[in-house]
């Protein structure tokens, strides 16, 4: 089994910034892909972005999220989503996500293990 703890979340205001992390424990991860998705009140979860936990390869990171960035630090296990230039938009909840397959990486049905979410809520 594989624990996720997501924190970072808040609110800010349009044009800022929040990092979210996301810790893992439980069994090795060193071969996992980790992604982060975001669910707005009545949306489907989305994809955001994902990366190897080596961080050899981040995977797509949607171009209409150009203000984010996905990076690990293996030596504390934990993966970061770094977001600039916040819009009301980008307001959800952020879940980290943890997976063994290398295929199918945008879909939040690839993945096996799920933290239990953080808020992030931009206003104007």
């Amino acid at each position: 089994q594989v624990q996720l703890v997501e924190s970072g979340g808040g609110s800010v205001q349009a044009g800022g910034s929040l990092r979210l992390s996301c810790t893992a424990s439980g069994r090795t991860v060193s071969n996992y892909v980790m992604g982060w998705f975001r669910q707005a009140p009545g949306k489907e979860r989305e994809f955001v972005a994902a990366i190897r936990w080596n961080g050899t390869r981040t995977y797509a990171v949607d171009p209409v999220k150009g203000g984010f960035t996905i990076s690990t630090d293996n030596a504390v296990n934990t993966v970061y989503l770094q977001m600039n230039s916040l819009k009301p938009e980008d307001t959800g909840l952020y879940y980290c996500a943890a997976t063994a397959a290398g295929v199918g990486i945008s879909r939040a049905g690839t993945y096996e293990y799920w933290g239990q979410g953080t808020q992030v809520t931009v206003s104007l």
